[in-house]
């Protein structure tokens, strides 16, 4: 809403057209009518009668909030038919900004209807959790601390020197169905690939038979209760010695953070990828150096400390 009314606004003034003057004192209203609503959802009842009650004016709020906010969208529209005509190149392009920015707002009305007022369940598929950026996702990570972020996973297949072999940004996929293709890619460009260590996540039946047909070791641990057969198979010196490499990919994951994926400054989904495959080659880089590095460091003769007189 507050993008609708401020480029509405903007619009109207450039070719002359009113009522939208007080688009600030609009945007202060609606934001009032906003947290009026957060607030009563957080206060807390403590008998039945007074938790009825507040159910009751939380609904109140959000009824008066999204009424208040489809005022101001239908507004907007009839203001888009007026400015169709007798705009220049930028309005329309401002027109079409607008445009979008009403199709976000009805949505989120209508959730706001069926979530709040009909106290209806809405589905994860429909939830948009940015509007200036769509792919992004909701990421349940499940530790202490950093339950969910908002996102993109990105998963990245890495050798036993550090480097980034393969990498697969996750758009609506799960660990599990990202096993099996990622691995298949690195093989087909790395035929030497012979094992490789997963986190539990990616576990499944399916999974363990497909990876096992194309490396000759792979470590994919099961969650929860293990079988005897099952303890057997991951108690092999194979599969521990696979199992304890593992934890440097986590050292790798947070190197990649430090190379600007802790938070993509580009847009768009084309932006994101780009700005993940530049913090890879970044940490390639970096790899690479410090090999070299050390190399040079063992070619140095090696200088016999002098030992001061006594």
């Amino acid at each position: 809403m507050r993008k609708i009314i401020t480029l509405v606004a903007r619009a109207s003034e450039e070719v002359g057209l009113f009522g939208w003057r007080q688009s600030n004192h609009n945007l202060g209203k609606l934001k009032r009518l906003y947290r009026g609503a957060q607030q009563l959802k957080r206060s807390r009842a403590g008998t039945p009668e007074r938790a009825q009650e507040k159910e009751r004016k939380i609904k109140n709020a959000h009824r008066i909030y999204v009424d208040e906010a489809e005022r101001f969208v239908e507004k907007a529209k009839t203001t888009i038919g007026e400015l169709s005509g007798i705009g220049t190149m930028k309005t329309v392009v401002i027109v079409f900004q607008i445009e979008n920015y009403i199709r976000h707002a009805e949505r989120q009305i209508n959730q706001v209807r069926r979530r709040v007022l009909a106290d209806e369940k809405i589905p994860h598929e429909e939830k948009v959790f940015s509007i200036f950026e769509p792919h992004t996702e909701w990421i349940s990570k499940g530790k202490a601390g950093v339950p969910q972020e908002l996102g993109l996973k990105v998963c990245i297949v890495e050798d036993q020197f550090g480097f980034v072999l393969k990498h697969r940004v996750m758009r609506n996929d799960h660990d599990k169905e990202m096993a099996v293709p990622i691995i298949t890619e690195t093989k087909q460009k790395y035929p030497t690939l012979t094992s490789c260590s997963f986190d539990k996540n990616f576990y499944s039946p399916d999974n363990k038979k497909r990876l096992s047909e194309i490396l000759e070791m792979a470590a994919l641990p099961k969650k929860g209760k293990l079988s005897g057969a099952q303890l057997r198979e991951e108690s092999q010196r194979e599969f521990v010695a696979a199992r304890k490499q593992h934890p440097a990919i986590e050292s790798g994951i947070h190197a990649l953070e430090n190379h600007g994926l802790d938070r993509c400054l580009d847009y768009g989904l084309r932006g994101f990828e780009r700005y993940v495959s530049l913090a890879i080659v970044g940490r390639n880089v970096q790899v690479l150096g410090a090999i070299l590095w050390k190399q040079d460091v063992q070619k140095q003769p090696r200088v016999k400390k002098k030992t001061a007189p006594a």
